[in-house]
């Protein structure tokens, strides 16, 4: 009640400035300009006689002629005053100020919102990432996940596979299975718990991809919010590989999550400017960041998707199957040369290696695989894009 009370004693305050020049009138009638001027020449013959310099009888002439002109001059003055008051017009304003500015307020501000210095805000964004409920706390809570169709057969076959696996802790094919097949169920939270066994069974033998996967089923169990487990598989990324383009997703997320856009933004940026779009990660940091930069306080312009338009992709379907292929080769060739003049980020070179698999040319895989791991040998993460690509290709890294 006591801030409503100072906004009502600002707006009267407004108003009363604004309103105050029109309610009052200085009641001064306006002069002609040319009685001053002829008040001045009234003197400046009184002096001239006292100094002698015109006669005095030629200044009777004189004055009497300055006072005609000074009277004519003075009949002329305004009766009116020119600063006349307008209450009407000082009660409106008044009235507009009050009905436009207080809706105004409850509209676009926060009646009741406390002062939030930069401070504070980065105080309380700590205390919500440390208050986060853990992973099984949030599984427990999301939304359950749409059905999945799928044949009879195929649903008892996991039934079974559920049963027989837990019987054999030690099975790491079986645990990848489970994990596997829940994940294509989507009862995410079961085919996280699989995969947490494949990593544990694995141990020191875990690879970065079991890691990502296990993390993308923890999300995917919290209906996309980062648990504190989650994030611990990110810092064991992140330890391995800065640029992890999976665990900067991931942490972006989590910032971003519990109000802290700002290092969002710059956990997103690299991914986003250099990564590839077809990927899950990096499109989902691309719907995102603009949001993100915008709350932080800045502006962020999403750089184009590199790849066939839409445009290219409708023109295809009509065309025939050796036209097709035409296509495909000469959009190959154009990302060749690209790379080869100005080159670009790994998941470029390993596109590049995958569609000259597809269009059956694994010599020309194979010189972008031994091109492209010169440039990237020096980034783990990098190389397995490319590998994972070379592979795809039918060439052997």
């Amino acid at each position: 009640m006591f801030f409503w009370i100072i906004c009502i004693l600002l707006t009267a305050v407004v108003g009363v400035m604004v309103a105050a020049p029109l309610w009052r009138s200085t009641g001064a009638p306006a002069a002609h300009p040319d009685v001053a001027f002829y008040r001045s020449q009234l003197d400046e013959l009184d002096r001239d006689v006292a100094r002698g310099v015109i006669a005095a009888s030629d200044a009777k002439t004189a004055r009497v002629e300055i006072a005609r002109r000074l009277l004519a001059a003075d009949s002329d003055v305004t009766a009116e005053p020119t600063d006349r008051p307008y209450p009407v017009t000082a009660a409106i304003v008044v009235a507009v100020i009050a009905a436009v500015g207080l809706p105004a307020y409850t509209y676009f501000g926060a009646p009741g919102y406390g002062d939030l210095p930069l401070k504070a805000r980065i105080a309380a964004s700590d205390e919500m990432r440390e208050a986060r409920p853990s992973q099984a706390a949030m599984a427990a809570a999301a939304p359950p996940p749409v059905p999945v169709e799928v044949p009879d057969d195929y649903r008892a076959s996991v039934v079974q596979l559920r049963l027989i696996v837990p019987t054999r802790p030690d099975d790491l094919n079986g645990w990848a299975l489970l994990a596997t097949h829940e994940g294509q169920l989507r009862n995410f939270n079961a085919a996280a718990a699989a995969q947490e066994k494949v990593v544990a069974l694995k141990a020191a033998d875990a690879t970065p991809d079991d890691v990502r996967r296990l993390l993308d089923l923890l999300v995917a169990a919290a209906d996309g919010l980062v648990s504190p487990e989650a994030e611990t598989l990110v810092r064991v990324l992140l330890d391995q590989d800065p640029a992890d383009v999976t665990a900067r997703y991931y942490l972006g997320a989590l910032y971003n999550q519990t109000d802290r856009p700002d290092i969002a933004l710059r956990m997103w940026r690299p991914i986003v400017d250099d990564g590839d779009v077809t990927q899950f990660h990096v499109a989902s940091a691309r719907s995102q960041i603009e949001d993100a930069a915008y709350r932080a306080g800045t502006t962020y312009t999403l750089p184009a998707a590199r790849g066939p338009s839409a445009e290219d992709i409708a023109n295809a379907v009509d065309l025939s199957e050796a036209e097709r292929d035409g296509m495909i080769r000469n959009m190959v060739a154009g990302l060749s040369d690209r790379l080869a003049t100005t080159g670009g980020p790994a998941a470029e070179w390993a596109r590049l290696i995958r569609a000259y698999g597809v269009l059956g040319d694994p010599l020309a895989a194979t010189e972008v695989w031994l091109e492209a791991s010169e440039v990237f040998a020096g980034s783990q993460t990098a190389m397995a894009t490319l590998q994972d690509a070379a592979t795809a290709a039918g060439v052997t890294p």
